[in-house]
């Protein structure tokens, strides 16, 4: 498949491990370009370059206390480009967070297990094939 056909993909996390971990399975999984990022900061700056999916953590402050949380990078994502879907991650298994994810716009809110990376996959195809559908009534719509 050719890069422009491939699902533009940030990772976002400050866990850097994680996020190694994170790239190799979507690489292995799937016909992806991949650029990761440590801070919100930094995902934020290359917003220009038009994901397709970010995927973002919650916390984001483990390398850098005063680094912008998830919650903050995620309004600022939607500030750019609302239509830029958002997925947050977290290990975080509280009702509470996941709430308030959704409610500042978030896509999905998938908790950071062994069943995260089949659930992330999950998502970004259901985001897609939403977005197809969306597309195929609008086209519709302009027709009647």
């Amino acid at each position: 498949m050719t890069d422009d056909k491939k699902i533009k993909l940030f990772l976002v996390d400050d866990d850097m491990i994680y996020l190694k971990l994170l790239e190799i399975e979507f690489l292995q999984h799937g016909d992806f370009t991949i650029e990761t990022f440590v801070t919100g900061e930094l995902c934020i700056a290359a917003l220009f370059r038009n994901p397709d999916v970010i995927i973002l953590d919650y916390y984001l402050d483990g390398l850098d206390k005063s680094a912008m949380n998830g919650i903050l990078t995620l309004d600022k994502i939607k500030a750019y480009n609302s239509a830029i879907p958002v997925v947050m991650l977290s290990s975080q298994d509280k009702i509470e967070v996941a709430i308030d994810c959704m409610h500042h716009k978030a896509s999905d809110y998938v908790v950071k297990s062994e069943t995260a990376f089949v659930r992330l996959q999950k998502t970004i195809t259901t985001i897609f094939k939403m977005q197809k559908i969306e597309k195929e009534l609008s086209w519709y719509m302009d027709r009647m």
